[in-house]
């Protein structure tokens, strides 16, 4: 009787096998095939970050490359990677501490990383990270590399604040004067209009000397986006994220542990889940009459860090890690930082499409950085306009609508925050986690950058 149990418990635990192994092969019958844009597979393996907080918190008193090491060494706890086998380290960032100019080589040296591992800072405003990322495959394409750390780092509580031109250069000039009369008499040369006055650095076009906040009020109006459809999005990014916060599906936190604090920093601390009404009370923030983009429906300084590990499907197999999602095509895009100069997502999203083959009825996850509530709307709105598409990008027809069930589920860069540097990393990694949660197949990534830029990317779940 026993014998006879056991052999109908083998027999349906085959059976079992057999109907997953019959579920695979289907689900891999049925998966959309893609025009590749390497011939490579590229993977991420995984990727983490740090608790992204408001800037001048509870990470006030640390420097980006402290910041950054945090990740690094999340990401070797995540991933348990060995240190001999990484090739190359590359990180992200925007506003750069002088001491530490190149933060991927100070953050890796305090990190614990062999010295013999190169490691380079890249710099792309918002998409300081993506750069990282698609700079590390460039690496393991050209075989340069075959195991590559990316990430980004920013840290708004300590910007470097300088003098002005003109007290620098007379500043030089006395460091070189060989004597006390000499140096007396460059002091005499000081102006009186107001030469220790220091510049503050401004999230600011060099080129149009235009505020981004202006940018954005600017492309909202443009776009015909109300101040009422920004503080909803706005509220949107808060709820998701603070629901994805409570059901821990932002796992990609690694805590960080702060000097005098009893507690490790475990989760964002950005997120605020207010009303409707409270927020159309707020004040415009930059057009002050006429303005819609406030504090509330735009991203705030904050301070955090974000790295991944990525290499092809053949050394992730030799060395015995499981990747998360193949990195498949990408794209960069510039337009004019006077009048397009946050709508990179509406002009990279159909490149990569066409690129892979693939329309918008093909992506499961759509993670797009949100600056401010209004150059997400405006985009959304220019990828659904054909009048855009065939005056402004020389396309037939337009893109489509973008279904807002798929996008942005877990929140954004509105309620999670957004430290420039580390922001293309977050991205990728929640889409990764997304397409497994969610049951997808393909992610795609956009994201505007100043000076004009865009970024997207195509990235598809690796089987499991």
């Amino acid at each position: 009787m026993a014998s006879s149990l056991n052999l109908a418990r083998q027999t349906q635990l085959l059976n079992n096998k057999l109907f997953n192994v019959s579920i695979r092969m289907a689900s891999t019958a049925n998966a959309k095939k893609i025009k590749p844009q390497h011939n490579k597979n590229i993977v991420l393996i995984d990727g983490v970050r740090t608790p992204f907080l408001p800037s001048f918190s509870a990470y006030k008193d640390l420097m980006g490359y402290e910041l950054a090491r945090n990740a690094l060494l999340g990401l070797v706890k995540r991933t348990s990677v060995n240190l001999k086998d990484v090739d190359y380290i590359i990180m992200g960032n925007v506003i750069q501490e002088v001491k530490t100019a190149n933060i991927a080589r100070e953050a890796s040296l305090a990190a614990g990383f062999p010295q013999r591992i190169p490691a380079h800072t890249v710099t792309l405003a918002c998409i300081s990270s993506n750069q990282a990322i698609t700079t590390g495959i460039g690496q393991i394409l050209s075989g340069q590399s075959e195991v590559v750390i990316a990430g980004g780092v920013e840290t708004m509580s300590d910007v470097p604040i300088r003098l002005s031109r003109q007290m620098r250069k007379l500043l030089l000039t006395m460091n070189k004067a060989k004597s006390v009369p000499d140096r007396l008499g460059l002091l005499a040369k000081i102006p009186s209009s107001k030469p220790l006055s220091p510049e503050l650095p401004a999230v600011a076009e060099f080129s149009t000397n235009e505020t981004m906040g202006h940018s954005g009020d600017r492309l909202a109006a443009a776009f015909g986006v109300t101040r009422r459809e920004q503080d909803e999005f706005a509220l949107r990014s808060h709820t998701l994220a603070d629901k994805a916060t409570k059901e821990g599906l932002l796992n990609d936190i690694e805590p960080v542990f702060v000097a005098g604090k009893k507690e490790p920093v475990t989760r964002d601390l950005g997120i605020r889940v207010a009303t409707l009404e409270k927020l159309s009370s707020l004040k415009p923030a930059f057009v002050k009459e006429h303005g819609t983009v406030t504090a509330a429906n735009a991203s705030y300084l904050t301070d955090g860090a974000s790295a991944c590990l990525i290499m092809t499907e053949e050394k992730a197999k030799e060395l015995g890690l499981k990747p998360k999602a193949y990195l498949r095509n990408f794209t960069y895009v510039a337009q004019d930082p006077k009048d397009q100069l946050l709508l990179g997502p509406a002009y990279a999203t159909p490149k990569i499409l066409e690129s892979a083959g693939l329309s918008v009825k093909d992506i499961d996850v759509w993670e797009f950085h949100e600056a401010f509530a209004g150059q997400i709307l405006a985009n959304l709105k220019a990828l659904d306009s054909d009048w855009f598409a065939k005056n402004y990008m020389g396309r037939q027809e337009k893109v489509g609508s973008i279904p807002m069930d798929k996008f942005n589920n877990w929140g954004g860069s509105l309620s999670i925050g957004h430290p420039f540097g580390a922001t293309g990393v977050r991205l990728v990694t929640t889409a990764a986690n997304r397409l497994h949660k969610e049951n997808g197949q393909f992610a795609l990534i956009a994201a505007c950058a100043a000076g004009g830029h865009g970024h997207g990317m195509l990235i598809e779940r690796y089987p499991q």
